[in-house]
């Protein structure tokens, strides 16, 4: 991966197979390094819970994610804890989903990159259809 510094903004571009990601401290400019932190831990976990959830054949129709976030700002403004709240729209059974969720936190590479140094958090309900 190579980033490159915008010199007319502030914040640096990279470019991928999908398009070109421009990264900021300032929103106006790019995403934020934090926001594409949970914003990777959330996908993540979302896009493995579905992969769980299809190979278990439990039928869904929608997965929604929250993602609460908490950041010290004494220290370099880090993130510290991230709470994702999943809901998840279907006829499910709910020790099931939170079996499908464990898993889901064991299997996500992004999650298993930071645990140890961010508190994940992972909550769920479920909305019948």
């Amino acid at each position: 991966m190579e980033f490159n510094m915008k010199k007319e903004e502030v914040g640096f571009t990279a470019d991928f197979g999908y398009g070109t990601l421009h990264i900021s401290g300032d929103d106006q400019y790019g995403y934020r390094p934090y926001q594409l932190l949970v914003s990777s831990i959330a996908v993540c976990s979302g896009g493995v819970l579905r992969q769980i959830l299809d190979k278990k054949r439990m039928k869904y129709e929608d997965i929604k994610i929250n993602a609460d976030v908490t950041r010290n700002e004494e220290e370099a403004n880090r993130v510290e804890k991230i709470h994702l709240h999943f809901t998840l729209i279907g006829d499910l059974d709910e020790q099931k989903v939170e079996r499908a969720l464990e898993l889901t936190k064991k299997h996500c590479s992004m999650a298993q990159s930071v645990i140890g140094s961010i508190e994940l958090k992972e909550t769920f309900d479920i909305v019948a259809k």
